[in-house]
């Protein structure tokens, strides 16, 4: 038995989406009682650190409806089923920056919100980039524009909200913490 394990009872999908779905779960608690348990479903995503040759961060900045407003991040996309998340990682980088790599590696994955979805981040970062000259399109319903930023840059970012979303404030991280070991 996993240490505090809640066993499902019932499960009932209320909600099928394009990206998302929605089910309650009836749930025995460690300590026997019964509880419900909101999960929402998703396939998955990958999010792209792309550093450019002169160690600038590429990011793009988009419209969050969640947010109602624009919010500065790493490219990152949904995984399409079946697909290897390298693959999406190459693809999302192609379509919402205009670059290629020819170095992506792997860094680790993580959930996002594992209060209430299952949903796992797998974080790559790209080097040796290059531009694609006629690039993947966007989604029709996706909009952003590429931006490259110092490291400085991106910090001030978070402090202004600008950049507002944990992926993209782990990413920063991640290059601060490799400069200092430099």
């Amino acid at each position: 038995m996993k240490k505090f394990e809640e066993k499902t009872i019932h499960s009932e999908q209320i909600y099928q989406g394009k990206v998302i779905s929605l089910k309650v779960d009836d749930v025995t608690l460690p300590n026997g009682h019964e509880s419900k348990r909101e999960i929402v479903n998703h396939p998955g995503a990958v999010a792209i650190i792309p550093i450019t040759s002169d160690g600038k961060l590429v990011v793009v900045e988009q419209y969050r409806k969640a947010l109602e407003r624009s919010i500065v991040e790493i490219p990152a996309g949904k995984l399409e089923p079946g697909e290897a998340p390298e693959i999406t990682a190459r693809r999302e980088l192609e379509e919402e920056t205009g670059y290629g790599c020819h170095e992506l590696e792997y860094l680790l994955s993580f959930a996002t919100s594992p209060g209430f979805a299952d949903e796992v981040i797998h974080l790559y970062v790209a080097r040796d980039l290059y531009p694609i000259e006629n690039k993947a399109a966007l989604d029709e319903d996706e909009f952003v524009e590429r931006m490259e930023i110092s490291l400085e840059e991106a910090e001030k970012m978070v402090a202004e909200q600008q950049i507002y979303d944990a992926k993209t404030a782990y990413a920063i991280l991640w290059m601060k913490m490799q400069l200092n070991c430099q």
